[in-house]
């Protein structure tokens, strides 16, 4: 338990710290929209840059690990459809519930996994991790061409992806990673220290763009989405992983990031391309806290039936 509260609760502070910065006045409103659009065009597509450029990964035995990779976003998907067919909610909420329901913070997955299992469980995670983050933004930005606009126009979805930064820099980072050709070692580090700034920064927009009746007004959206990224697919991944008969430290690397919580750069998304930002806010604050119970659980699961 001190393991994920050391985790997560330094991220929950930082999106309190972002919400009474804008309440006090000490960073105005207007300054939070160009850190918005600084974090989404330029840091976060350096942080995936980076990430994946330099991550160690061994392709050569990683078929279940890529399995994996693809099937958790799937399932998160079919599961916030088959919420959505209940809740009905407008387009812009809808792209929102689904970000909640398949998106994954990566620093929590990353201090759990340093902190829990052996360091041979690192390469493993960054497989999966290097696939998961472009296949995830490439279903958001389908979801958002969809839903957010409301009418599907083919060549403008695919306008967008090409367009996106989030999309590009995870391919950037793949192609470098399975090249033999890397980035100086100069913009390399550059591209580290403007990537290290992405969590702190966007913690802080998404604290500074919350509306505390967000709560009260979209419950429905806030318990669906936790119930079903914090406990639904991590236990469906679980039991996926033992029908499959994986090795324990495989099946305790795909089930930690299956179980974590919603990331900070949903929101950034939601605010950029026409999602409900106010209810992103929310869902990324509460399942932050939920989590602090939700993966206790979900570990206790694991070693009760993962060895």
């Amino acid at each position: 338990m001190s393991t994920v509260f050391l985790a997560i609760m330094p991220i929950f502070i930082f999106l309190l710290l972002g919400y009474v910065a804008l309440k006090t006045d000490f960073i105005v409103a207007s300054t939070w929209i160009q850190i918005e659009k600084a974090t989404y065009f330029a840091l976060f597509p350096c942080l995936l840059i980076n990430q994946l450029a330099n991550a160690q990964i061994d392709w050569s035995s990683a078929s279940y690990l890529i399995l994996f990779a693809v099937l958790i976003p799937i399932l998160g998907s079919v599961l916030a459809f088959a919420a959505q067919y209940f809740l009905k909610h407008d387009g812009a909420s809808f792209t929102s519930d689904y970000q909640g329901s398949i998106r994954f913070n990566t620093y929590i997955g990353l201090a759990l996994i340093f902190a829990l299992l052996p360091r041979e469980a690192t390469p493993l995670a960054a497989i999966v991790i290097a696939i998961m983050i472009p296949w995830i933004n490439v279903l958001c930005i389908l979801v958002f061409a969809r839903y957010a606009k409301g009418v599907p126009n083919t060549k403008a979805i695919l306008q967008q992806m090409a367009r996106n930064p989030l999309i590009l820099g995870s391919l950037i980072g793949l192609i470098l990673n399975l090249s033999e050709w890397h980035l100086p070692s100069v913009v390399n580090e550059v591209f580290k220290r403007l990537g290290d700034m992405t969590l702190p920064l966007g913690l802080l927009t998404v604290g500074a763009g919350l509306k505390w009746r967000s709560f009260q007004a979209y419950t429905k959206s806030l318990v669906s989405s936790s119930v079903i990224k914090l406990l639904i697919l991590p236990l469906l991944i679980l039991g996926i992983g033992l029908a499959l008969e994986l090795n324990a430290l495989t099946l305790a690397v795909v089930v930690i990031l299956a179980a974590l919580p919603t990331a900070s750069s949903a929101y950034i998304l939601a605010r950029q391309l026409g999602g409900n930002a106010d209810l992103m806010a929310a869902i990324i604050t509460v399942q932050t806290l939920v989590a602090l119970l939700s993966l206790p659980l979900v570990l206790w699961c694991l070693s009760r039936v993962g060895g």
